[in-house]
């Protein structure tokens, strides 16, 4: 039997950091206020559009790996928050990284995008379909945010992970996995007037704001990821304990927590980073598995669980046997072009149009 085993890996966080402090500056919030709700410190604002951010993520995972991007047969890029619609944003990709013998596409699972597309990318790997396929989760959601609502604008921030994945005989990466989608509660968590649902002449201000209700959204969120992991882990034959390391999605604090206490992990079995990154979307679980890597909390025939829960509702979980290798083939130089400005700089035209829009609508 084929597996898809995870052969190279790599990050990309742009350089401009908003920190709490900063968002006080023009929200009615705190540090405490945000970090006591949340566990973010700080979140990454970018200055490039989605698929620079993955295109350096991908560099840095090819390299790690060993190989060239002509090698690659496929590149499947997660995000919600996409350069462009027609086409994807994954052609931008394979353009930027010269993979031309690559099939390309984008897959919008919100923050699940990157657990859907490691089962995907494994699925046309065992097939005999792909050989190589490079996997990438990356998001720009401050593009999104409306800086004048204190509850969405701390969460989100800006990055990129990518993962290689390479046909292999032993048995390595997935091993089982579970996907779904809550969709009767999709309201409580979307972006309006987007997409073809915004009508055409009507005046729409163009304003985005992500409708987030964030209590049933936990709630939600905890049962979702809490069944599809412990279904994953019973269809790879693996008991709980037998977890060396949890890689969730990084969305909230509590979530993290309440997950690792249902499971009964210990909080050295669980990868955190929110405090530097906030919620990156589909973009969280490589940069976590990066950073887990970098860390050497991943060793050699570890296993590995991830989960994530996101806007749809998405949801799902997958079970990861690691190889041999923890260390990088290779190491990339890519980086992302210079940024001059800090996040408040670069934020200051969205925040001010969006202190105008909300002015507007009121005194309508």
């Amino acid at each position: 039997m084929r597996y898809a085993k995870i052969t190279g890996w790599g990050k990309c966080l742009p350089p401009a950091v908003l920190s709490n402090d900063d968002l006080s500056t023009f929200l009615d919030t705190s540090d405490d206020w945000i970090y006591s709700r949340t566990g973010i410190s700080c979140r990454r604002i970018s200055h490039v559009n989605t698929s620079m951010l993955a295109s350096v993520a991908g560099r840095h995972a090819l390299a790690a790996a060993g190989l060239a991007a002509e090698q690659l047969d496929c590149i499947i890029l997660a995000t919600a928050s996409p350069d462009t619609l027609v086409p994807s944003a994954a052609s931008a990709v394979q353009q930027q990284l010269g993979a031309h013998r690559a099939a390309v596409f984008d897959i919008n699972a919100a923050c699940t995008g990157f657990v859907y597309g490691l089962s995907i990318a494994s699925a046309l790997i065992r097939a005999g379909t792909m050989q190589r396929v490079l996997l990438i989760g990356a998001e720009r959601l401050t593009h999104y945010l409306d800086w004048t609502l204190r509850d969405t604008a701390v969460l989100f921030g800006d990055g990129a992970g990518a993962v290689v994945l390479e046909a292999s005989d032993s048995q390595v990466g997935l091993l089982a996995d579970k996907l779904g989608c809550d969709s009767d509660a999709r309201e409580i968590l979307y972006v309006p007037d987007s997409g073809t649902a915004r009508p055409r002449f009507a005046q729409v201000d163009g304003l985005f704001a992500i409708n987030f209700e964030g209590k049933e959204i936990f709630k939600r969120a905890v049962k979702g990821m809490g069944d599809a992991a412990a279904f994953a882990l019973d269809q790879a034959g693996i008991d709980p304990k037998q977890v060396d390391l949890v890689i969730p999605h990084q969305a909230n604090i509590r979530i993290i927590d309440t997950l690792a206490r249902k499971m009964e992990l210990p909080p050295e079995k669980v990868m955190i980073n929110i405090a530097q990154y906030g919620n990156t979307s589909a973009a969280t679980v490589p940069i976590a598995l990066c950073e887990a890597l970098e860390q050497g909390r991943v060793q050699p025939h570890h296993t590995l669980l991830t989960a994530a829960f996101g806007a749809g509702l998405t949801w799902g979980a997958a079970v990861i046997k690691w190889g041999e290798r923890v260390a990088p083939l290779s190491v990339s130089q890519a980086e992302l072009p210079p940024c001059e400005q800090s996040a408040l700089e670069l934020l200051a035209p969205a925040i001010a149009g969006c202190q105008a829009v909300n002015r507007k609508n009121k005194h309508d």
